[in-house]
Parts: structure tokens; sequence; C-alpha cells
């Protein structure tokens, strides 16, 4: 769904629109203590709908949120209750013991909703497990607790529409991440926006295809310059793994989505505007270099 009212919308957004998107976290493996883990949440009608959930999820939500000073009333971590993995690399997916039991310490009184691929359920199955003992201590002991919100459905990742709702409706597409089998990306459509994540991803025609006329395409990217230092065995990886600035150009070129969010983004010593100068060398559209606690609507 194209908005051609996108750029105007970014600097108004209290004036339009009902949907968010925020980014959580906006790093890689590398402890950028400025960026934290993978994470991302589609807001509409104060529902939250996370995309990844990487190191440092819950203390990004509760920063934006009332009780700490914040104005999005979604991102009080006790309404944390939808989440979406692209695959179990772990710094999309390490945030997840605490998305499971410190909104239901804060008062979340339903499941957590879980989508993911099939290693999903065994990582949240084996945390519960290991925090058995805090969780029957807080369960029984004279803490006020109830004895729901820390339990989650699991729902395994196919192609097409894993979720509706009344706000938004969210289809899954593979996407090629060295050889997993299940890394997938996400088309969010609510009733003014389409919102695409690529996940982790090497150039995929796939992912263009669900990026065409998008609002959003919030895309990964490793600096072209960076990468011409890396050895021989490091350039085969992220070859295969991941997506260079001038190849981001070229899907946006081809997608056009109103704007390109860059995120997950391998710096490798280059500046952003070293990286934006690489992708709009190739790209003349709207682009954004993705920032901790940015909201975009």
């Amino acid at each position: 769904m194209k908005n051609k009212f996108l750029f105007f919308l970014l600097l108004v957004p209290s004036l339009y629109g009902e949907t968010k998107l925020i980014v959580l976290g906006s790093g890689t493996p590398n402890p950028d203590p400025y960026r934290a883990g993978s994470a991302y949440a589609v807001v509409v009608n104060e529902t939250a709908y996370l995309v990844d959930f990487g190191p440092g999820v819950v203390r990004r939500a509760a920063s934006l949120s009332p009780p700490w000073g914040g104005k999005v009333e979604a991102m009080n971590v006790k309404n944390l209750e939808h989440a979406f993995l692209t695959h179990i690399h772990s710094d999309h997916s390490a945030g997840l013991a605490d998305l499971l039991l410190t909104p239901w310490i804060m008062g979340r009184e339903r499941k957590l909703n879980l989508y993911g691929p099939s290693g999903l359920k065994k990582m949240a199955s084996s945390i519960l497990k290991a925090f058995e003992e805090d969780i029957n201590y807080r369960i029984y002991g004279t803490q006020p607790s109830n004895n729901i919100g820390y339990k989650f459905n699991f729902n395994v990742l196919t192609e097409g529409i894993v979720y509706e709702d009344e706000n938004i409706s969210v289809e899954a597409f593979k996407v090629p991440h060295g050889s997993f089998d299940d890394a997938y990306g996400f088309r969010f459509t609510s009733s003014d926006k389409v919102i695409v994540f690529s996940g982790d991803t090497g150039p995929s025609k796939i992912l263009e295809k669900f990026s065409s006329g998008a609002d959003i395409l919030v895309h990964e990217v490793y600096s072209h310059a960076g990468f011409l230092n890396k050895t021989k065995d490091w350039q085969t990886y992220h070859q295969g793994h991941h997506t260079s600035t001038f190849e981001v150009a070229e899907i946006a070129s081809r997608a056009k989505p109103e704007l390109l969010l860059l995120s997950h983004i391998l710096f490798w010593g280059s500046t952003t505007e070293e990286i934006l100068n690489e992708v709009s060398s190739k790209y003349d559209g709207q682009i954004k270099i993705a920032e901790d606690l940015m909201i975009i609507q």
C-alpha cells in the first residue's frame, strides 16, 4: 500500500496515521552499547506486534512506555503479547527469556503468542524449564503472581498469511540466509500502511516482490567498502548470508518502497554517511539509517 504522504507523516506524526514502526534494536551480533539486538514493534491501535526480540528488547520497550516517561502505551511491557521471529540466530532471539518473564512479573495475565521457526518452541520451553524455581517461587510464594502470563502459545511459521486480527495481517516468506531452511521475512499490512521486514537475508527476488510498493522496507545491509577489507572466508560467508549496500540499492530501485530503512548494519568501520552514500549512489529514493528508539508513522 503505497503512501505518498509518508514523508509528511514523518514530520507530523501526531496528525495522521494509526500505524507506528518502532525500532527497539538496530544492532548485529557485535555488542554495540548504542544498538540493542534486532527488535522492532509495529503498533496499531495501541497493540504491539514485535518482530524479533534480540538482547535488550524489553528495556528498550519500557523506555518508551508511560511508566518510564514515554508516551507509547503499547510499549508498557505487560502489554507485549505478540512476537514474530525471523530466524533463531541469538542476536534476534536472546531477549526471549526477558520477554517471557518480565512482562508477566509486571502484570501480564495472558500467554505470549510466539510465531517463528520450529526451533523457537524448544528455545521457549527450555527457558521456562531453566527458570522453573524462579517461576514457582513467584507463584507459590508471597509475591502476588498469576499462573498464566509467563506461558506461551507457539505457532510454527509457514509461507503465507500467518496471523490476522482486526488491526493487522502478517504474511511470512522465506529468505536466503546461508543454509537456513527456515529464515523468514514478513509483510505487515494495516489499514494505512504496508511494512516489510527483510530479516537476515542475501539478495532475494521473493523479498523484492513482497516489498513492491511498500510504505516502509526495513532491510539489513553491510558496508561494501568494509567488505573489500574482509578475508576471503568472511567474504564468502557474508555474501551467502547478507546483502551489500549496492545490492540493497538495486532491490529498492525495483521495489520502490516509500521509505528504505537500513538496519542491522555491518558498518565495519564505515560511518552512517558512508553507508548512505553507497546506497544512494545507486538508489534515489528516500533512505534512513535506523537508530534505537526511532518511531516512524
